[in-house]
C-alpha cells in the first residue's frame, strides 16, 4: 500500500474515531446544565484565559453577533463576566467566574472518568499505542498553530 492511501485511511479512521470519542465523553456534559456551545466557548476562556469578544468568536469559529448571544448567557448564568480592557479602555475582555472555572473542572473530570472507563479495557500496550498516538497528534497540532 502507498503511503498517500496509507495516511488517507488512516485519516479517515482517526476522524471517525475523534467523532465518537468526543460524543462518547460529551455525554457527561449534560449533567453540567450548559448547553454545548456555551460550554465550548467557557472553555476556551476557562483553558486559554481572559479573551476578547472577537477572539473567542475567532476560537469558536462564529461571527462576533453570534458569540456576543453566547456570551450574553453566560454572563447571566455567572460564569463569565465582561470587563473593561485595562489595556485599552474601549475594549471588553471576557473573564471565567470562579463559577465558571469550577464548572468546567467538573466536567473535564466526567469526561476524563469516562475516558478510563473505556481504557480499562485495553492491554498496557494498547494504552501505550494510545499514549504515544496522542503525543504525536498533539505535537503536529502544536506545529500547525500560528
Amino acid at each position: 500500500m502507498s503511503r498517500q492511501k496509507s495516511s488517507e485511511e488512516t485519516a479517515r479512521k482517526l476522524h471517525s474515531a475523534a467523532l465518537h470519542l468526543m460524543r462518547y465523553v460529551r455525554a457527561q456534559d449534560t449533567a453540567l446544565g450548559v448547553p454545548p456551545a456555551q460550554l465550548s466557548a467557557l472553555s476556551v476562556v476557562v483553558f486559554g484565559g481572559k479573551q476578547s469578544l472577537s477572539d473567542l468568536a475567532h476560537a469558536e469559529q462564529v461571527r462576533p453577533p453570534t458569540m456576543s448571544r453566547i456570551v450574553d448567557a453566560l454572563v447571566r448564568d455567572g460564569l463569565v463576566k465582561r470587563e473593561i480592557d485595562k489595556r485599552d479602555r474601549r475594549s471588553v475582555v471576557i473573564s471565567a467566574t470562579d463559577k465558571g472555572v469550577r464548572i468546567m473542572h467538573e466536567g473535564r473530570s466526567r469526561r476524563e472518568k469516562r475516558l478510563l472507563e473505556l481504557l480499562g479495557g485495553l492491554t498496557k500496550d494498547e494504552i501505550d499505542v494510545l499514549d504515544q498516538a496522542s503525543e504525536t497528534i498533539s505535537k503536529s497540532l502544536a506545529a500547525t498553530v500560528h
